[in-house]
């Protein structure tokens, strides 16, 4: 879920919900203030229009998986924001308060009190989006949290493989050492038995000779 448009989201929200009741209390008033009012409600309607474009530019920008669900709630806001209008427009029909007043006890009150109903469906629909709102936030902090949480315990870990690494480095360190070591020894022991074995030749060849000289000799 995008945090711009849940922004965007809360802003419009508590726009809504303020322009519900706006539009109550100018259904009661008359004359000038009833004007003012209008006025007052007319510019929060731009307002409420301009974020609404905002969300759906910022829809419109993200996958399509979550722009397709932001899209549906985006109509959804749409459609409030057209209630409103209406609203708004019964306001400044041209009906002033006599005739209004006429016209409510001819059909004895009727209209009011469908009105008043509509109104207050409007008030708990924009209170519920706000307090889902709110709840949203409150389940992106704690995601964010164990997510963060969850990004401590891989760094521990892999401090704990590199520690290892480290130690088996030193170990294989050591064996290449112990292994250096072996192939000196042996080195060392295979020239001396080469120079054993040209020794004990030598003797042997001594040995041939003295023996070859005395039964030379003796031949003699």
């Amino acid at each position: 879920m995008s945090d711009v448009f849940e922004g965007y989201e809360r802003q419009y929200s508590g726009l809504s919900a303020n322009l519900t009741k706006k539009c109550t209390v100018a259904g009661a008033l008359d004359g000038e203030q009833k004007k003012q009012k209008i006025s007052e409600i007319k510019a929060g309607i731009d307002d409420a229009e301009s974020l609404i474009r905002k969300m759906d530019l910022e829809a419109r920008s993200l996958p399509p998986n979550i722009k397709a669900v932001l899209l549906a709630k985006l109509r959804e806001y749409k459609s409030d924001l057209n209630n409103l209008k209406s609203e708004v427009k019964r306001l400044v029909s041209g009906n002033s308060y006599s005739s209004a007043r006429d016209e409510l006890l001819e059909s004895g009150m009727a209209d009011t009190l469908t009105a008043s109903a509509d109104q207050r469906g409007r008030l708990m629909m924009s209170t519920e989006r706000l307090n889902k709102s709110s709840d949203r936030v409150k389940d992106s902090r704690r995601t964010m949290l164990e997510t963060e949480e969850l990004g401590v315990s891989i760094l521990q870990d892999l401090h704990s493989q590199r520690q290892s690494l480290l130690h088996a480095n030193n170990t294989l360190h050591g064996v290449d050492d112990n292994i250096g070591k072996s192939k000196r020894v042996l080195t060392s022991m295979a020239r001396r038995m080469s120079r054993n074995k040209w020794i004990i030749g030598s003797v042997i060849a001594v040995l041939v000779i003295a023996i070859a000289l005395i039964l030379y000799f003796k031949l003699k």
